[in-house]
């Protein structure tokens, strides 16, 4: 049975802490106790230390005691990623490789939340080293939905998104390479952002694809993700692709309505393979906002048949350059039977990465080779510069590009693991975000026949991601699919 305290809006609870009519300390434990009644079941966590939780949260009660001015999410839990450097707790990327490995310092996010006041309340599963769709990758157990456990959550994020879903955390971090936050936000029935590239520090993110990373919020909706991006934005001079640029007050103006709002919509997401419950639920949004006195308008993306091949031929090619260094030897799990270096190197890395890690090293080397280089990795760079030339276009016509997150809704558990191209299809329509550099988010639009989450998802411009949320936020308002609880948070 879910407390009546995690089944509270972020909003609700900031007012009940900042009122004292509520206390961190008990907080935190109403979130823990969740997470001891349903994680067993859905599996969202990887670690968690009930006791710096409960010290974080006294020691911000204390600070509130004392009358000591207070950080915008103080008192509030957040779960984060396992792939997010944090002093003192493991990071493993959900990977035998990283069993063991506990960072000497704090990511920026995590720098940022400590800041703001927020408590750290557990890390999160993932797929391993953040490669996959599906929360079926993970060295330690899989992630499953809250809506139907024997059906996958999304990936890679998966347990972030599981546990703002399933009320065990009120929000959460997760990184988006190609699609790893809104995909598993859309998939679970909560909101996912993933922040322009450069808007959100990359320094203590454990790299997957260095050109296409980037960190970003989940929330049970569009306030409570605006108000976390609002905190972990920002330059950081530790992290040479940071974008030097004034972060706005997206918590402040998230409910102000746009006027004139025009809506561009891709053909080219409502083709074959998109599932009718699907396209059903993203038309009848589209027409939400057609009430609200939006403009919609046709646009064209014709570049993003190209985006699957494009993104699998850079993300691979960096991955296997970023991954090189787990070794045995600078990082991460030494065999323990070598007559060798080389056999010692290659015991280790076979010994230390899941099946999905290694076909994507192979990938990425065989697309760098000698001879190969120019004829894929140089030619996927071309094609990138392609997909982002046709959304530049389609922003001088329209303000946001709307559309479907993923072309079905969640898949059960297995049905595609032994089909890589299968899984790589379900993120057809995220991926080219990412390759653009842009913001995009996840919002809940409805539920297919069987009682499964939709998402739609809102492409804006590099660094619009304040039209984002208004424009989120102003569907959001009409809608209550926001407020729906998973059948076992009931």
């Amino acid at each position: 049975m879910l407390s009546p305290i995690a089944s509270l809006s972020l909003s609700t609870l900031i007012e009940k802490l900042q009122s004292a009519e509520l206390r961190s300390v008990d907080l935190t434990t109403a979130f823990m106790d969740s997470i001891a009644d349903h994680d067993a079941r859905l599996g969202a966590f990887v670690h968690l230390d009930r006791d710096v939780a409960l010290q974080q949260a006294a020691d911000v009660d204390a600070k509130r005691d004392a009358g000591e001015s207070q950080g915008p999410l103080a008192g509030i839990p957040v779960a984060v990623k396992d792939v997010l450097c944090m002093k003192g707790q493991p990071a493993t990327c959900a990977s035998r490789m990283l069993k063991g490995f506990v960072p000497p310092y704090d990511a920026t996010v995590i720098a940022k939340l400590k800041q703001a006041g927020a408590v750290v309340i557990g890390r999160t599963n993932m797929d391993e080293f953040a490669m996959g769709s599906s929360g079926e990758n993970s060295a330690f157990h899989p992630t499953r939905n809250p809506w139907d456990t024997e059906r996958i959550p999304g990936g890679s994020s998966s347990g972030s998104a599981v546990a703002v879903a399933a009320r065990m955390a009120p929000l959460s971090l997760g990184s988006d390479t190609g699609g790893s936050i809104r995909q598993p936000a859309g998939l679970c029935g909560i909101v996912g952002m993933k922040p322009t590239y450069g808007r959100v520090s990359r320094y203590g993110l454990i790299a997957y694809a260095s050109s296409l990373d980037q960190v970003g919020p989940f929330a049970t909706d569009v306030t409570g993700a605006a108000l976390l991006l609002e905190a972990i934005a920002g330059h950081d001079p530790l992290d040479s692709t940071s974008v030097n640029k004034p972060v706005p007050e997206y918590s402040k103006t998230v409910d102000h309505p746009l006027a004139g709002l025009k809506i561009g919509v891709p053909v080219e997401h409502f083709a074959e393979g998109l599932a009718p419950d699907v396209e059903k639920a993203v038309r009848a949004a589209l027409e939400v906002y057609k009430s609200l006195g939006a403009e919609l308008k046709e646009v064209h993306l014709p570049h993003s048949k190209y985006a699957v091949a494009t993104y699998y031929l850079i993300a691979t090619s960096e991955a296997s350059s970023n991954l090189a260094r787990y070794d045995g030897v600078h990082y991460g799990h030494r065999a323990e039977k070598f007559d060798s270096l080389g056999e010692m190197y290659e015991a280790s890395r076979g010994e230390g990465f899941g099946d999905e890690v290694k076909r994507r090293i192979m990938l990425g080397v065989f697309a760098l080779s000698a001879g190969y280089a120019d004829k894929y990795y140089t030619k996927a760079l071309q094609v990138r510069r392609l997909i982002r030339g046709d959304f530049d276009s389609a922003f001088r016509e329209v303000d946001v590009i709307a559309g479907p997150v993923t072309p079905t809704a969640a898949f059960k558990l297995g049905e595609k693991t032994s089909d890589p191209l299968s899984m790589y299809l379900s993120d057809i329509y995220t991926i080219s975000a990412n390759l653009a550099g842009l913001p995009g988010m996840s919002i809940p639009c409805g539920f297919t026949a069987e009682g499964l989450p939709i998402g739609l998802q809102l492409q804006a411009a590099p660094f619009e991601e304040e039209r984002l949320f208004r424009a989120a936020r102003m569907y959001e308002r009409e809608t209550d699919w926001h407020t729906r609880l998973p059948p076992m948070a009931h």
